[in-house]
């Protein structure tokens, strides 16, 4: 039996990602190892950090060229050696783009097969995780506290929002179109929404934000994160999640020209990585589902198809044409 793989094949540091990073192969199965079980990938979920993966910055497991591409992915067991894994077995984890994973069940989780199999990927994955410990760790968001939120439709930001309303926090969203603003103010509950490609931020944020920003949740950096500093209220706190704004930049930008309110307003930024708070996932994940199961928490995902358009569906999180959780059927 063959199995067809996405593997990298350029190096993309400094510029924009390609197609062409990646090529595909055909290699055929090898036979079945002890301890050892065959995942057949059904599900790909995809993040603005799988260009920090290749690009070797520090945060990812390093990668070369060649390699399979790294990625979570959700699969079923159809062949097992491992006596933790049985044949129908739906699991989550390190698949990587290609259709058949051999894992041991020490390497990946299984789930439910129910209504939330593909959610692990989003708000019951990493995403979820991302923003819950992101926000409520490092945001510290207390009620009546104004909460902006970057990238607010994206599969993070959407849930720290909602986090953020759940906190008591009255919540503004930054997100890209008239469509995705809707969904945030309509469905999501946030109590406003600033379409940064059609509206002046500034102006906006002084109307949404007249107190001041008490928590700013950042996932895009750049000029938004600049514009946001010069409105921080005393004692703020940003939350530095990404900069999706430089992930196609050739130079780094430079730093923000407003940082110094940082001081005035005696406010406090900092990043964090989620795997910091392994030992507390299990916890996260039980409030999370909660959540989603009684409908205090909404998500939205974006599903493409096909094999041959992984590459491509990729890309979609940089040009801004993914609304929600980015996820690809194989």
């Amino acid at each position: 039996m063959m199995n067809r793989q996405w593997l990298i094949d350029g190096q993309p540091r400094g510029r924009a990602m390609r197609e062409s990073d990646f090529k595909e192969q055909s290699i055929e199965l090898a036979p079945l190892g002890a301890d050892c079980a065959r995942v057949k990938v059904e599900v790909l979920g995809f993040d603005p950090s799988m260009k920090g993966q290749m690009e070797n910055i520090g945060y990812a497991a390093a990668t070369s060229q060649g390699d399979v591409m790294g990625a979570n992915g959700i699969g079923e067991v159809v062949e097992s050696n491992d006596p933790g894994l049985k044949v129908g077995d739906k699991v989550t984890g390190r698949l990587c783009w290609q259709e058949y994973a051999t894992v041991r069940a020490r390497d990946v989780q299984t789930v439910p097969n129910d209504d939330l199999l593909t959610a692990r990927l989003g708000p019951l994955g990493g995403t979820g995780l991302t923003a819950y410990f992101g926000l409520l760790r490092h945001g510290r968001p207390q009620p009546g506290d104004t909460l902006v939120v970057s990238g607010a439709a994206g599969a993070t930001g959407s849930i720290v929002g909602q986090l953020g309303r759940l906190a008591g926090c009255r919540v503004i969203g930054i997100a890209g179109g008239e469509k995705k603003c809707r969904w945030l103010v309509d469905e999501l509950q946030y109590n406003g929404a600033i379409d940064y490609k059609n509206e002046l931020l500034k102006v906006r944020l002084k109307e949404l934000c007249p107190g001041g920003v008490d928590v700013f949740f950042d996932n895009v950096g750049g000029a938004i994160l600049n514009d946001v500093l010069a409105r921080i209220a005393l004692g703020a706190r940003v939350v530095v999640c990404g900069g999706i704004s430089r992930y196609e930049a050739e130079d780094l930008p430079a730093g923000p020209a407003n940082y110094m309110n940082l001081v005035f307003q005696r406010a406090t930024m900092a990043g964090f990585l989620v795997t910091d708070y392994a030992s507390e996932f299990s916890r996260a994940h039980r409030r999370l589902e909660a959540w989603l199961r009684s409908g205090e928490l909404q998500y939205r995902e974006d599903v493409q198809e096909g094999f041959e358009n992984i590459p491509a569906t990729l890309l979609r999180l940089f040009s801004g044409k993914n609304f929600g959780k980015q996820l690809l059927r194989l």
